[in-house]
């Protein structure tokens, strides 16, 4: 691998700019993105847009997909990030808002297929608009990984470089309070307070999590009432859910459906359910095993695996049966923050990890 070509590369990418709630950067991302593909790959991507939000796709081959490697090239940086966040190397490593997360390990995906002699079966599917929660890719990255031996998600590694072989699932809620109004002191009695129905709900809804078992379920966002002199006729809040199992996934979403009001005649609404499945560790296992043997192989320290919090595309991956390895992006740090850094010398051997990989998968010389 190139280290030079890829450095100017990810620079190339850093610093185009693509929030993912801004259509047009996102749009002009792609553009960039497509533009590196081209050069690698002697063709360009199909660009996929749906909602305005723009996905990019390479298919190589004429037989059916064997191997889809996964990421995105969407940030949550705003435009005019790099006016006080520059991209810089400065010694051993790369900054600059997206690199960790996750352009860097775009570049990597490309120039890993790019050194493939043979690259039939391989999808390369980079998309725009993850750090929203994928609403317009998701059936488009289900919908690749279908029928594949593997998904490879090139998202930043996990810390020291360690493989993501575990993701837990997220469930998003708002559980919503209708009561009744009334002047807070003339009449208190009159009214049906949606604050202390919320009050209520709120303690019933932490007490769902399970500790033990990895499920977080945290009440977050809450609002109730219009005016401090006004018995609150509705409120509601928001509720987030991580588990590692789609069975805990499926308890707390019955669990939370089955809430009843705690006050007479307030009334309960519950809005949201399952966003991602969770990454189980059965639907990477194979594939880690396989990726600590080629590091082997190619004189690499074997990486550790790691079960983390946060979700990704592998989700949808794994949830859709497709064997799944997350992880295999960018070492560093600091993925939404200002500490955002890449490991330089770790660009070119994670590609050449992934690149071994897809030979492997696919069976290809």
């Amino acid at each position: 691998m190139d280290l030079c070509a890829m450095l100017a590369d990810v620079r190339e990418l850093v610093t185009c700019e693509s929030p993912s709630d801004d259509r047009a950067a996102v749009a002009r991302s792609a553009e960039v993105v497509a533009a590196v593909g081209h050069r690698l790959f002697g063709a360009g991507p199909q660009l996929i847009v749906i909602d305005g939000r723009t996905h990019l796709r390479w298919r190589f081959g004429v037989g059916p997909p064997r191997v889809l490697l996964l990421g995105h090239h969407d940030t949550v940086w705003p435009i005019g990030t790099l006016a006080h966040t520059p991209y810089d190397m400065t010694g051993e490593t790369l900054r600059g808002p997206g690199c960790f997360d996750m352009k860097a390990g775009v570049v990597q995906a490309l120039h890993a297929v790019a050194s493939l002699r043979d690259r039939t079966g391989v999808t390369v599917l980079i998309t725009g608009d993850e750090e929203l929660g994928s609403p317009t890719s998701r059936e488009l990255i289900e919908k690749e990984a279908a029928g594949c031996a593997a998904a490879l998600v090139l998202e930043g590694a996990a810390d020291g470089g360690a493989l993501k072989t575990e993701r837990k699932g997220v469930s998003l809620y708002r559980v919503r309070v209708t009561g009744r109004a009334s002047h807070a002191g003339l009449e208190p009695e009159a009214g049906v307070n949606s604050t202390v129905e919320l009050a209520h709900q709120v303690l019933a809804v932490q007490a769902l999590a399970d500790p033990a078992l990895g499920t977080t379920v945290v009440p977050t966002r809450m609002t109730a009432g219009t005016t401090t002199n006004t018995v609150p006729a509705a409120g509601e809040f928001a509720v987030d859910v991580r588990a590692r199992t789609i069975a805990e996934q499926q308890r707390v979403d019955a669990a939370l459906r089955a809430l009843t009001p705690a006050l007479p005649e307030a009334r309960l609404t519950i809005e949201g359910g399952p966003n991602r499945p969770p990454l189980e560790a059965t639907a990477s296992d194979a594939l880690f095993t396989r990726a600590q043997a080629i590091a082997t192989r190619l004189g690499l320290p074997p990486p550790a695996r790691a079960a983390v919090g946060g979700a990704s595309d592998g989700n949808f991956t794994a949830g859709a049966g497709t064997p799944t390895l997350d992880g295999l992006g960018a070492v560093g740090g600091g993925a939404h923050a200002a500490g955002e850094h890449v490991v330089i010398a770790e660009i070119p051997r994670r590609a050449a990890l992934v690149a071994a990989l897809v030979v492997e998968v696919t069976g290809n010389e």
